[in-house]
């Protein structure tokens, strides 16, 4: 299979490569911001966007934004004939802040910046699917790796003592193994029935109190140093509520439906793995 992908540099996209070509793929990788595609790709694998993490500022919302839509617009309206398939980047911040309820794809938009952008983004790879492409929307959650992201930040603090919750540390964080976010495109890529939105989680999402605990007893150190809601808010601004403070139960159960097997189903045995 020839695969062109974008945000190969990143995080989940420089691991999908190595993997990509070990399996004797062709991999193209495109450059920032090109939407050109060579006409002998079969399929394509959209990773590219502005990182969300760091101050919302108006500029870095609009930075979020147009990466995401338009990029993805412009992108899909390139594709040639010869691409059977989209894996296009999404994420559960579709979801808003739900507190316990248990979230599946079907279930309702939630509030927030992040939750339109999502929205907005997945509706901009309807050029690709009218073409006649297989479409899917990889809503992804935490994505955890020693390599980089989220965890990769936390592990200082936390090596060093000084981790704890967030807030009162009963929203859900619902994470998923890099190796699992690789394992689910490859999936997707393969998969003739999957299309549309899809959950990229694993199967059991954690509290961010019980995150906390599992990352500090893998690491073999203490977590007593609470971040209260207030004072995320006020280093992070409108980025914590929605990232930091938001409860998202979200369920894998598109992907699991579909056959895949997750390699990492809780996060004990993840973290273990990971450090």
């Amino acid at each position: 299979m020839k695969i062109l992908v974008t945000g190969s540099h990143g995080l989940i996209g420089s691991e999908l490569v190595t993997v990509l070509e070990r399996e004797a793929h062709t991999v193209v990788r495109a450059g920032r911001g090109e939407s050109k595609v060579p006409g002998d790709v079969t399929a394509v694998v959209h990773l590219a966007g502005e990182p969300i993490a760091g101050r919302w500022t108006a500029k870095k919302k609009q930075a979020i934004r147009e990466s995401r839509v338009a990029g993805t617009r412009a992108l899909c309206e390139a594709l040639p004939e010869s691409v059977r398939v989209l894996v296009s980047a999404s994420a559960i911040g579709y979801y808003g802040d739900r507190g316990t309820e248990p979230l599946h794809e079907d279930s309702a938009m939630g509030k927030g910046f992040l939750a339109e952008v999502v929205r907005d983004w997945e509706a901009a790879t309807k050029p690709a699917a009218d073409k006649g492409i297989r479409v899917v929307n990889l809503r992804f959650g935490v994505v955890l790796s020693a390599k980089g992201g989220a965890l990769a930040k936390m592990l200082l603090p936390f090596k060093l003592g000084l981790g704890g919750i967030v807030g009162m540390g009963r929203q859900f964080w619902s994470w998923v193994a890099l190796e699992d976010a690789v394992g689910a495109i490859r999936h997707a890529l393969t998969a003739e029935d999957l299309r549309g939105p899809v959950n990229v989680v694993a199967p059991q999402p954690v509290t961010n109190r019980q995150f906390t605990q599992t990352l500090g007893k893998v690491l073999g150190r203490p977590t007593i140093f609470p971040m209260p809601g207030p004072v995320a808010r006020l280093i992070f601004g409108e980025m914590a509520g929605e990232l930091l403070l938001a409860s998202q139960q979200v369920l894998p159960l598109k992907l699991e439906g579909s056959g895949y097997r997750f390699r990492y189903r809780d996060l004990a045995t993840a973290l273990r793995a990971m450090l």
